[in-house]
């Protein structure tokens, strides 16, 4: 008897259902209670239909069929109810206490009915089957439900969105199945298939209700929307805020370039005026270190990978590290690879940096003793695999920290160090950098004798010869600028002061202006210069916008270069995009402005 398997399949669906959606948990939500109940009502449909078969194959009881037949039409009749109260919320989510109130009345009706009402028990030819006005009262109340199901859905004032379309699947296929099961039943009138028919629906109806799993990830998704524009609004406040600090910087920076270059004002003040620039560049290392890590979190700091050459760039840290260790009884050992190849493939920029992290934190720990500085190398297959350690005798890390070392601003041993300047920023920034660069970086520390880092990061070699050397650039004191013209566009009467003062030292005619619309009227005015530095946050009219103006004029061929505290990461590459020849950033670093001298000026 086929009844037998459809009932059986249909009540281990209706189990398996039950177990998957309380084990994985549910949304607290007006659909998922009514699912619940649902999902009960199925078991308990399932149960009741594959107790009639078995009745009817076994003992064959009247009476037993008949009790069994009433708590199905019961059982079924409430499916439906709720099935109709579910598409309601769906649809219309107004006076549920009514509506829940007319349910109640209505099926109180049917069941008490279905308690009285004859049923007439067809069982012989393996045919098991009912009729009579039990049996209709059941086919009544479940087309009563669809029907309201259905004018519920076509009485909506708006247009349904694609979501409670989805949501409306279950009642398409339900009229669907009804119309074919009451098909089937003529044609094959020995299989009951509503069970089956109401463990599909509640299978499809799982797929379609608020499940926990897409709650949680629109969850995470939103969480991760806010967490992007968190990061978003932090890296708009810290580019603002650098430019705000690094506006009075430029000022102090730069008159104390001047005061230190001055031959008349004596020793005492001259070592006073060090002192200052000093102080200037540990503020400017923390804004700066604030700034990348701010950029590494946004992920906006990208790796920029050219040619290279490596020995050049050690050369630069060496010089630099010396200078770090100052007057320190601090040897520097170094022990460079003599088989680094002649030129790389990878981002200097970002592995400089690395580097220097490290020697600066060795300076900074170190009282005493020495410095090693090593560069190993392994090359196979076209690829360089750069060993890097610095080793210091310097305080030391305990055990216990080595695991904190690489997180942000977090500083050890502060009584030992309360001296030593930083924020803890250095190590975070060159972890991530390493990272990012697919590297490795490794500590090896013994508290109170000092600390080895190691870095392996792998560059690709390229096939030629040693680069190129630059044409060596003339020596600062051998600038002169007699008879060139420039002109510095600043909002900031500071800032013109300072780059006044820094420029008349090379003998440059300057003048200045306030605002890039003054300018233009300049230029348009006929002035000639040879040079102008633009300021690039002014109001009214940025840099980037007057240099657009300026290069509509048809003779204007003046070298511009941005002259800007904008100084994040990326913004050189963004100014010379936006047409500016070259870029400074504030405060003015004394070499980088001789190099644009030389470069523009032709001195």
């Amino acid at each position: 008897m086929g009844n037998g398997y459809l009932t059986g399949c249909a009540l281990g669906i209706a189990v398996l259902l039950c177990i998957i959606f309380y084990a994985k948990g549910s949304v607290d939500n007006i659909e998922t209670k009514i699912f619940k109940y649902m999902l009960l009502l199925n078991i308990l449909e399932s149960i009741v239909t594959t107790s009639i078969v078995a009745v009817a194959l076994t003992i064959n009881s009247t009476l037993l069929l008949t009790i069994l037949n009433r708590m199905d039409v019961i059982i079924l009749t409430l499916w439906c109810s709720f099935f109709f109260y579910y598409i309601y919320n769906v649809t219309n989510k107004k006076n549920p206490k009514k509506v829940v109130k007319g349910i109640a009345i209505i099926d109180t009706i049917i069941c008490l009915l279905a308690l009285v009402l004859d049923v007439n028990i067809i069982n012989q030819d393996g045919i098991l089957n009912s009729n009579g006005p039990l049996t209709t009262l059941g086919l009544v109340g479940a087309a009563f439900y669809i029907a309201l199901m259905l004018i519920t859905v076509f009485m909506k004032k708006k247009k349904a969105s694609s979501e409670m379309q989805i949501k409306y699947i279950p009642l398409y296929l339900l009229i669907f199945m009804t119309i074919l099961i009451a098909v089937l039943r003529i044609v094959i009138p020995e299989i009951n298939f509503i069970s089956i028919m109401i463990s599909f629906i509640s299978l499809i109806m799982m797929f379609t209700i608020e499940n926990p799993d897409v709650k949680m990830n629109e969850q995470l998704v939103l969480a991760k929307l806010q967490a992007e524009k968190a990061n978003h609004a932090k890296t708009d406040f810290l580019s603002n805020m650098s430019h705000e600090i690094r506006t009075p910087l430029n000022a102090i920076v730069g008159f104390s370039q001047i005061l230190a270059e001055d031959k008349e004002i004596p020793p005492s003040a001259k070592s006073q005026v060090k002192d200052i620039l000093m102080a200037s560049e540990s503020l400017l290392d923390i804004v700066n270190g604030v700034l990348d890590i701010s950029k590494i979190e946004a992920n906006k700091l990208e790796i920029v990978n050219n040619e290279y050459d490596l020995h050049k760039i050690l050369d630069e840290l060496v010089v630099l590290t010396k200078a770090r260790i100052g007057e320190k009884p601090i040897e520097l050992q170094t022990h460079f690879d003599p088989m680094i190849p002649p030129v790389l493939y990878g981002d200097q920029t970002r592995l400089k940096q690395i580097i220097l992290n490290l020697l600066t934190n060795a300076a900074k720990y170190t009282k005493e003793g020495c410095i090693e500085f090593t560069v190993n190398t392994v090359n196979k297959e076209g690829v360089c695999r750069l060993i890097i350690s610095v080793a210091d005798t310097g305080i030391g890390i305990k055990k216990e920290n080595i695991d904190k070392l690489f997180t942000k601003f977090e500083r050890f041993e502060i009584e030992k160090s309360s001296s030593i300047e930083g924020t803890g920023l250095g190590l975070a920034i060159t972890k991530r950098l390493v990272e990012l660069m697919n590297g490795k970086i490794v500590v090896q520390s013994v508290y109170g004798k000092g600390s080895r880092f190691t870095v392996a990061i792998d560059q690709k070699i390229v096939a030629k010869e040693r680069l190129e050397e630059p044409v060596p650039k003339k020596k600062a004191q051998n600038l002169n600028g007699q008879g060139k013209k420039v002109l510095v566009v600043d909002d900031n009467p500071l800032n013109l002061k300072v780059a006044s003062r820094l420029l008349k030292n090379y003998n440059l005619q300057v003048e200045t202006v306030e605002s890039g619309q003054e300018c233009i009227d300049k230029i348009i005015a006929g002035e000639k210069y040879d040079l102008i530095l633009m300021d690039d946050m002014m109001p009214r009219l940025s840099g980037v916008n007057t240099l657009k103006k300026l290069k509509e004029i048809p003779t204007y061929t003046i070298p511009t270069v941005a002259l800007t505290a904008n100084a994040l990461s990326g913004m050189r590459e963004k100014y010379l995009a936006d047409g500016f020849d070259d870029y400074l950033a504030k405060p003015i670093n004394k070499k980088e402005l001789e190099d644009v001298i030389s470069k523009y000026l032709v001195i």
